[in-house]
This record gives C-alpha cells, sequence and structure tokens, in this order.
C-alpha cells in the first residue's frame, strides 16, 4: 500500500463576486480531483487550531500529524533545518524576509519576487554590515532568509509580512522582548540598503527595491518524533519552499528537489508528479507540496489562482494518478493547508475541504460532494483537530 498525501497550499478561498459567486476552487477545472471525490470522501477540517495563527509552518505540520500545540516553536527554526544551518540549543532562528518600504509602509512582502542571485549578494552584505558576534545571516530561496540568533528572543509578537501589504510599518514593528534591538536591526537594513545602486536600477527598472529585511516567527530548534517510528513507512516531500522541506527534514523524510520547481507560479508542476511516482519507488509515503495558490492569493489574483489549482489538478494530480497504475494500491489524501482569501491576500481562518480516496474501494459516506468549499461547508465529516486529519489516511 503507499501513501499520498497532497497540498494545494491556500487553494480554499471565499466566494467572489467576480466569480458570480463561486469559489476559485468551485470555478477551476480540476477533472483528477472531481473523478477522485465521486468515489472519495470530501469533509472538514479545521487544521491549524484557532489559537494559533494559520500559518504554512504551524499548518503543514499538522497535515503532517504532528499537534502544533505540542511541537511548534516558530516557523524560523523550521526553515533553519532545511537550510541546513545547525542551532545550539541557546540559538533562536528568524525567518528574516527580503521586502520592499517607502520608509513608512509595507509595499511588497517579496521584494517584488527578487531572484535567489541578487538576494544572496545583498545578505551577504547585510551579514558583513550588520550582524554582531551573537548574530548570522544566511541566504536562503528568492526573498525567504534567516537570521540565527545565539540567545535572542522569543517572547516577543512579530508580523508576518505577507499578511500587512501596504500596512503602516509603526503598526507592525516588533513588540516585547528585545524589541528595541529588533527595530534597530530592521531600521538599519534599510539606512543601508536602500541606496544600494541595485536598488536604484529596480526603481528605474519600474520594480520593487529590496531594501529592508525583516525578522519574524522567532523559535528555538523544534524536536519532532520520526515519521517512520509514527506511521511505520519511509517517506519523502516533495516542494519548493524551505518550510515545508524543514517539517519534513525534521520528520526524517527524504527531501526531494525538483529542477524548475520554484515556489511561484511558473513552478515546475509535471516535474513535482513524475518525482512523486519515483519517490514511490523507494518510499511507501509521498507528500506533495505546491506554493502557488497561497502566491496568487497574496498576489490577489483570480485567475493565476485558478490557473495554479488547474495545474496541480492536470499536471501533479493527474500525473501521479497515471503512475499509480503500474504501482501499488494506494490511498490519498488532499487538504489546503488553509485558505488564502483573494479579498483579503492574506491567511484566513477557518475549515478547509479536505478528500480522502482509496484506491481499493469506495469510502462509505462519500462520493456526494465536490471537492471545493461547498463540500466543506455541507460535510458530513468535520474534524476539528488537524493533525489527526492523517490518521484517517493512514486508517485504511
Amino acid at each position: 500500500m503507499k501513501y499520498i498525501l497532497l497540498v494545494p497550499d491556500g487553494a480554499a478561498d471565499n466566494p467572489l463576486a467576480d466569480l458570480d459567486g463561486k469559489t476559485p476552487l468551485e470555478a477551476a477545472r480540476t477533472p483528477y480531483l472531481d473523478d477522485l471525490a465521486r468515489t472519495g470522501l470530501v469533509g472538514s477540517v479545521q487544521v491549524t487550531p484557532l489559537e494559533m495563527y494559520p500559518g504554512s509552518d504551524a499548518a503543514n505540520m499538522a497535515l503532517l500529524g504532528y499537534d502544533p500545540v505540542q511541537y511548534y516553536t516558530g516557523r524560523g527554526p523550521i526553515e533553519a533545518a532545511a537550510m541546513d544551518i545547525p542551532m545550539d540549543p541557546k540559538d533562536v532562528a528568524f525567518r528574516c524576509s527580503l521586502i520592499s518600504t517607502d520608509g513608512k509602509n509595507l509595499l511588497d512582502y517579496s521584494a517584488g519576487h527578487i531572484e535567489t542571485e541578487d538576494a544572496r549578494s545583498i545578505i551577504e552584505l547585510a551579514g558583513r554590515k550588520l550582524c554582531t558576534r551573537a548574530m548570522s545571516l544566511f541566504p536562503g530561496v528568492s526573498y525567504r532568509h534567516i537570521l540565527r540568533w545565539t540567545d535572542g528572543p522569543t517572547e516577543v509578537k512579530t508580523a508576518p509580512p505577507h499578511e500587512y501589504t501596504g500596512k503602516p510599518l509603526a503598526d507592525i514593528y516588533p513588540v516585547g522582548e528585545q524589541e528595541n534591538r529588533l527595530r534597530n536591526f530592521i531600521q538599519d537594513s534599510l539606512n543601508l540598503l536602500d541606496d544600494l545602486p541595485y536598488n536604484r536600477r529596480r526603481r528605474e527598472e519600474g520594480k520593487m527595491p529590496a531594501n529592508m529585511l525583516w525578522p519574524w516567527s522567532p523559535g528555538r530548534a523544534p524536536l519532532l518524533p520520526s515519521f517512520f517510528k509514527l506511521r511505520g513507512v519511509t517517506g519523502a516531500v516533495i516542494s519548493a519552499v524551505d518550510v515545508v522541506r524543514g517539517l519534513g527534514k525534521l520528520a526524517g523524510l527524504e527531501i526531494i528537489h525538483v529542477p524548475g520547481a520554484t515556489g511561484y507560479f511558473d513552478t515546475n508542476y509535471l516535474g513535482k508528479g513524475k518525482s512523486a511516482i519515483s519517490a514511490l519507488d523507494r518510499h511507501d509515503f509521498v507528500w506533495v507540496h505546491v506554493e502557488s495558490p497561497d502566491e496568487a492569493g497574496h498576489a490577489g489574483s483570480i485567475d493565476e489562482k485558478i490557473r495554479g489549482i488547474e495545474n496541480f489538478d492536470k499536471l501533479v494530480v493527474g500525473t501521479i494518478l497515471d503512475g499509480m497504475k503500474k504501482l501499488d494500491d494506494f490511498r490519498l489524501l488532499c487538504a489546503p493547508d488553509h485558505k488564502t482569501p483573494i479579498a483579503t491576500r492574506g491567511h484566513g481562518i477557518g475549515p478547509v475541504p479536505f478528500l480522502l480516496f482509496d484506491s481499493r474501494r469506495a469510502i462509505r459516506g462519500g462520493g456526494h460532494l465536490p471537492y471545493d468549499e461547498r463540500g466543506e461547508a455541507d460535510a458530513k465529516v468535520r474534524l476539528p483537530e488537524g493533525y489527526r486529519l492523517i490518521d484517517d489516511l493512514f486508517a485504511g
């Protein structure tokens, strides 16, 4: 038996007037998911505990079967694990985003989706100029980087920048333990980066500058029980983003890097589908994460969100189903980690629809709901604890 977990990040949404009251998931053409729903089970799940921010870190931790109330320490240390950044017990890791600002407002959470190589030179410069002996900056992918701080603060409230595009910086600065040092670091980064030749050129080209570092979601390294110990199978994870790779690494899964997987609209969907089939030759479990619907939600683009969902269905789900014809029986679970509503361009609180399918037989109680938010609204199966959903994947 093979087990497949599919996560179209942020695919769930709210009804939109521009789509005649439909959601992007309803409006998208998804023949493969529709076919699975006919004999599978569509239900509703509250992935992240209501008292927690519905970030992709805690939510994907829950979908992998780990209770975030027990294991979650912050996004920073999860991404640090993906990047093989050594973490001593005293070390605190922050996600450190490279953002765009006019000095007063947060203009873009991704610095215009800056290219990785361009970002690397900026992070290396900032590391030389801004970091103390206790601090180190590590370049990551595009706008996503890590600040490691020995004896750094954990009891500080920080703002995820993708939730506050267009908002005044003064309203979202860190508050709490060592807030002044964090604010000084942020302001010093603007003073260092704002007038770089690179940023002057970006402005001339009509692009967003990469002119501020924004540390957020700090924590010490979490300790997760191995996935093999909990489920009795080995597995692999396929994702373009470090937060998901980091969770996989902490759980003992194989990390598969797919050429052309960008975590954006242009990601290599087909490569992810093919890599999933290849992974199932070696393992009994594969976890495939696709970031593009979430990025479309943050961009407020209905067209890109629908396109991302359709590409996920055709090139990921369809490729996997075709490949599974030559492999073993399988059970498949598909669930977004959270909503990313077009209207708000942030993460939404509330349940999302899940789809459970077994290749051997129809699942009792299934087959009467579509795989979209209508299924979530009318579902007879409602799970209040997202970390228990994977139990149903392995129950068969």
